[in-house]
């Protein structure tokens, strides 16, 4: 999805900056940042939930040490999954400002 975003929006700034958007581009770009905006609400429903499982095995692992395996795996899945998080949520503000250049044209 990384290189799907970056390549999309490379091909946008290029013609934003030619000035060859077609009213359809533009159309189109609408449609991408409804269905990035719903990317980025589904990746930030699990990251919560991911983060809460894994506080609750962290408290569960106060109880039994069992618990600090489910503990560590949650750890090491939040901490490559905030940052793509991340990168959805600053490419699709990305995406609102180029619509806003669009608009200026």
């Amino acid at each position: 999805m990384k290189k799907y975003i970056a390549l999309y929006l490379e091909d946008i700034e290029t013609k934003l900056q030619n000035h060859k958007l077609t009213i359809k581009d533009i159309e189109i770009f609408k449609e991408k940042i409804i269905i990035f905006e719903h990317e980025r609400l589904i990746h930030l429903l699990v990251t919560l939930f991911y983060a809460l499982f894994t506080f609750i095995f962290f408290a569960f692992s106060l109880i039994s040490p069992i618990f600090l395996i489910p503990f560590i795996f949650g750890i090491i899945f939040l901490l490559f999954y905030i940052p793509y998080y991340f990168y959805l949520e600053k490419k699709v503000q990305k995406m609102y400002y180029l619509y806003d250049e669009m608009l200026k044209l």
